[in-house]
C-alpha cells in the first residue's frame, strides 16, 4: 500500500478528537494551503481563497439541551486582559467578575481552558461565565499560538507551554487585590483538561483540578482512539512530519493536519459531524481577527507529533492530596481518557459521568453541563480554611 493511502486510512479513525479541542487530534490526513483538494477526513483548503468562509451557513446546527456556547450574562462583567507567561509571551484571557463580589475581601478564582484547537470565545467564556455567576472569580485563556495569545507560528503545538499558560493564569489571578490565591482552581475542557493536569503537577498553587470531556492529547496521538493506531503506523507520521521540516525550513509551504471538516458527505462518520456541527456553524464557529476560518482548529503538520512525547498523566497521582474531579459524557467517543486519569489519580477523586451526553455535548450544552456539580466541586474545595 502506498505511504500516503497508508496515512490516510490511519488516521481517519484517530484524527477526531480537539482542540481544543480539541479537538480532533489524529494525524490522518494534512491540509496545504496550496491544495484544494478534499478527503473524507478533511478538506484541504487554500488559505487565499476570500470567497470561502468554513461556514456552512445551509447547514443547521443542532441546538438542543440549550446549545448556548456564545452566552452572555448581566450578572458579571467581562474584561479582556494580558500578562506574560516564563517564555515572555503575551497570554490573553477574559477575566470575568460578579458584579456582587466584595472586591475588599479575597476571593476564590477558577482559570478556564479551552479545547484543544480552539479559543476561549469556544466553550471556556461559557463556562467561566456560568462559574462567575456563581460566585467565583474567572478566567478563560487563550492557549500560546492561539486566539489572540502570541506565538509563531500560529497553531503550533507545545505542550509545555500550554501547562505554562496555566502556571501564567495563576500569576496573574494570584496578585489581583481581590483574589486569594490560596484559592485558586483550574478547569480544563477537552484538551486543555491535560494540559491542566500537566501543570497542576509541577505548581501545587493549584488548588483543585476538574476536567470535562479531556482528552489525553499525548495517548491519542500515540495510540489513537481505542488504540487503534499500530506502532508502524504511529512511525509513517513521525516520518512524514520529519520529512516536512526540511520542506518548511528551506521556505516551503506550511502543512497543518487533524481538525475539524470543512464539509460533510455521505461518508463522512459520526464523530466527524459531532466536531463540524460546533466548530463550522453558527452554532460555535469564531474566528479570532486577523486569522483564516480556514485553519481554525488545525495544527502545524510539524509540531503536532510533539503530542507523542506529551505524558500528562504519568505521575497524576502527586497531585493528591489536592482534589480532581473528571467530567465526561456517556457517550462521549473520548471517555477513555477521563476513566484512565481516574484510575490513575490518587485520592480525593472523583469520575461523573453525564447520562446521555457525548464528547462535544459539554462544550455548549447547559442543559446537560453540570454546572452545579462544578459549583459544589469548587465551592467545597476552595473554601477559606
Amino acid at each position: 500500500m502506498k505511504k500516503k493511502s497508508i496515512i490516510t486510512r490511519v488516521l481517519t479513525v484517530i484524527a477526531l478528537g480537539l482542540l481544543l479541542s480539541a479537538i480532533i487530534v489524529g494525524v490522518a490526513f494534512k491540509t496545504n494551503i496550496d491544495d484544494v483538494s478534499k478527503t473524507a477526513v478533511a478538506s484541504k483548503t487554500n488559505v487565499d481563497d476570500a470567497t470561502k468562509t468554513g461556514v456552512d451557513v445551509a447547514y443547521t446546527p443542532d441546538m438542543s439541551n440549550g446549545a448556548d456556547n456564545f452566552y452572555k450574562s448581566d450578572k458579571v462583567t467581562m474584561q479582556k486582559v494580558s500578562f506574560e507567561n516564563q517564555y515572555n509571551m503575551k497570554v490573553v484571557g477574559n477575566l470575568f467578575i460578579p458584579k456582587i463580589l466584595n472586591k475588599n475581601t479575597k476571593n476564590p478564582a477558577i482559570i478556564v481552558g479551552h479545547p484543544m484547537g480552539a479559543v476561549k470565545e469556544q466553550s471556556a467564556n461559557l463556562y467561566a461565565t456560568k462559574m462567575a455567576e456563581r460566585g467565583f472569580v474567572t478566567l478563560s485563556l487563550d492557549l500560546s499560538f492561539w486566539g489572540d495569545s502570541e506565538g509563531q507560528p500560529r497553531n503550533a503545538v507545545s505542550p509545555d507551554i500550554y501547562a505554562e499558560d496555566f502556571s501564567a493564569a495563576v500569576d496573574f489571578l494570584g496578585t489581583r487585590s481581590f483574589v486569594d490565591r490560596d484559592r485558586i482552581g483550574v478547569l480544563g475542557i477537552c484538551g486543555s483538561g491535560s494540559f491542566a493536569i500537566s501543570a497542576a503537577k509541577i505548581d501545587p498553587r493549584m488548588k483543585a483540578i476538574a476536567t470535562v470531556s479531556m482528552y489525553d492529547m499525548g495517548a491519542a496521538n500515540r495510540n489513537g482512539l481505542k488504540h487503534s493506531q499500530t506502532l508502524e503506523q504511529r512511525k509513517k507520521i513521525l516520518e512524514e512530519a520529519a520529512e516536512q521540516r526540511y520542506v518548511e525550513f528551506t521556505g516551503g509551504k506550511t502543512k497543518y493536519t487533524s481538525g475539524t471538516v470543512h464539509e460533510l458527505n455521505e461518508n463522512s462518520n459520526a464523530v466527524e459531524r459531532e466536531f463540524y456541527d460546533f466548530y463550522r456553524t453558527p452554532r460555535g464557529e469564531y474566528t479570532p481577527k486577523g486569522q483564516s476560518r480556514q485553519l481554525t482548529t488545525h495544527p502545524t503538520l510539524t509540531s503536532n507529533v510533539k503530542f507523542m512525547n506529551f505524558y500528562p498523566f504519568a505521575d497524576i497521582e502527586t497531585i493528591s492530596p489536592r482534589p480532581m474531579l473528571f467530567i465526561a459524557g456517556e457517550n462521549a467517543h473520548s471517555r477513555e481518557f477521563s476513566e484512565d486519569a481516574y484510575k490513575l489519580a490518587a485520592e480525593p477523586k472523583e469520575l461523573y459521568i453525564v447520562p446521555g451526553a457525548g464528547h462535544v455535548d459539554l462544550y455548549d450544552r447547559v442543559n446537560l453541563i453540570p454546572f452545579d456539580k462544578l459549583e459544589s466541586f469548587f465551592k467545597e474545595n476552595l473554601k477559606k480554611k
